[in-house]
């Protein structure tokens, strides 16, 4: 294989699962295409897994977040976590790309997270191509470019925000960030900084496809050198061009894979509702006993993904009540999950993985957002891409028991949810075609590797 090597790339995600996923899968991609792809974790994620130097064809390096042996700082603060994260980032990705330069495949491009902003400043430093990889909706981005560039001022005080290529968005439908000023403000520095430094960037390339967000994607490109190549879902469940493809292969959480494959190996077609959170998002107390009451009222079988830290918040008694109905699990193969033909809804907190997810194995959704992006996902998913229904909150900012479980039957057995089928079917079929040879994302990625190999030459 080494000697079909045309060029080395670095892939550089912010150290988190949902971050780590997209890259994993876009450098198998990039391999497919001839290219040798080397994707950098943090050294205490690396540890923690017992990681090797590969993962499949997928290379394996590390850089130091400043917190090589606790991980994230118990404290909590994200100002100090990403202040450290660029000072010991930027040097020891820096000594990496020296690294590579002994060796037959020195570095000619490196493709990293605009959360990142620094590492296109060290790629430039070394002469090499920077790439930018978005992980959220062009939708999302193109908010974040209007902020950070001014044409977007906050606080927004109308009722309605009007962005061109951009549905009308309505204030709940705004990132968490903005929605509530001064939240997390490390991180919505950290979002708005994605553009701080773009003007220096050789492409920006987004987890996406074009005919799903044509609008945005045409408005972005006119400002910043723009590529859809997504979805970076793997290739088994879309244009099964990629051997030995079929799930990440890198969990930052216990999986419990057997689990999960036993349990709903002889549930009937589309009759579980499959509930997942992703792997950042904490939901209370209050709202963990409203949801559960909401699963076992709407008599679907559900398979819920939820972290022992929320476990312990669940009602008494209702692991030892579910029986065959239902099943708890820490953490679950996702992807593997949505493509079994026995899950027929998804209840999500519309985080843009499992969104995407969702989109390309043509599940419909029931989205119930919390923060950051997934409010505006939950908009397109409702309303632009019409896929799903979005659960409404009470005046505590809690979802009730009951709008859960009128949730889960539209889109179970409801007139609107027999649509909602319809239309992800259809982005399922759109997916698959950008993926395809000779699709949108497959001609862009192409795109991306001719120019790698010129910059090489």
């Amino acid at each position: 294989m080494e000697e079909s090597w045309k060029g080395h790339v670095l892939l550089v995600p912010y150290p988190g699962q949902g971050h780590i996923n997209p890259m994993m899968q876009f450098s198998r991609r990039l391999i497919s295409k001839g290219l040798k792809a080397t994707l950098v974790t943090s050294i205490f994620i690396a540890k923690s897994m017992k990681l090797g130097s590969s993962i499949g064809p997928v290379h394996l390096d590390v850089i130091s977040d400043g917190f090589d042996e606790e991980g994230f700082p118990t404290g909590g603060s994200s100002e100090l976590y990403l202040e450290k994260l660029e000072a010991a980032g930027s040097k020891t990705l820096a000594e990496l790309i020296v690294k590579y330069r002994g060796t037959p495949y020195p570095i000619v491009c490196v493709i990293y997270e605009p959360f990142l902003h620094w590492a296109l400043d060290v790629a430039k430093d070394f002469g090499v191509m920077g790439a930018a990889f978005f992980t959220q909706p062009c939708v999302v981005d193109y908010i974040y470019y209007n902020i950070q560039h001014g044409l977007l001022s906050l606080p927004i005080t109308s009722a309605t925000v009007s962005i061109p290529g951009l549905p009308l968005l309505e204030s709940r439908d705004m990132p968490s960030f903005i929605n509530v000023p001064g939240s997390y403000p490390g991180y919505f520095k950290m979002l708005l900084d994605q553009f701080s430094n773009t003007d220096k960037v050789d492409y920006i390339l987004i987890n996406t496809f074009y005919k799903l967000e044509a609008e945005a994607v045409d408005t972005i490109s006119k400002v910043c050198p723009t590529l859809t190549i997504g979805p970076t879902v793997p290739s088994r469940y879309l244009d099964k061009r990629i051997e030995d493809d079929d799930y990440y292969n890198l969990d930052l959480f216990t999986l419990h894979a057997s689990i999960s494959t036993n349990w709903i190996s002889n549930k009937p077609p589309r009759s579980v509702v499959y509930v997942a959170f992703g792997s950042i998002s904490n939901l209370c107390e209050k709202q963990i006993e409203e949801l559960s009451w909401g699963l076992k009222n709407s008599n679907y079988y559900f398979l819920w993904v939820i972290r022992e830290s929320g476990q312990i918040n669940l009602p008494k008694t209702f692991l030892e009540d579910l029986g065959e109905k239902g099943c708890v699990v820490g953490w679950s193969p996702q992807v593997r999950m949505l493509a079994n033909e026995a899950v027929g809804c998804f209840l999500t907190h519309c985080g843009w993985n499992s969104t995407i997810e969702a989109l390309s194995l043509g599940m419909p959704m029931v989205a119930m957002p919390q923060w950051t992006d997934q409010p505006p996902n939950a908009k397109l998913v409702e309303d632009v891409w019409k896929v799903g229904i979005r659960v409404k909150v009470d005046e505590e900012g809690i979802v009730p028991r009951d709008e859960i479980e009128c949730c889960i039957k539209e889109v179970m057995e409801g007139e609107k949810g027999e649509e909602m089928k319809k239309n992800a079917k259809k982005w399922r079929e759109l997916a698959i075609e950008a993926v395809s040879e000779g699709g949108s994302s497959d001609k862009n990625i192409v795109e991306l590797v001719s120019k790698i190999l010129k910059f090489k030459n």
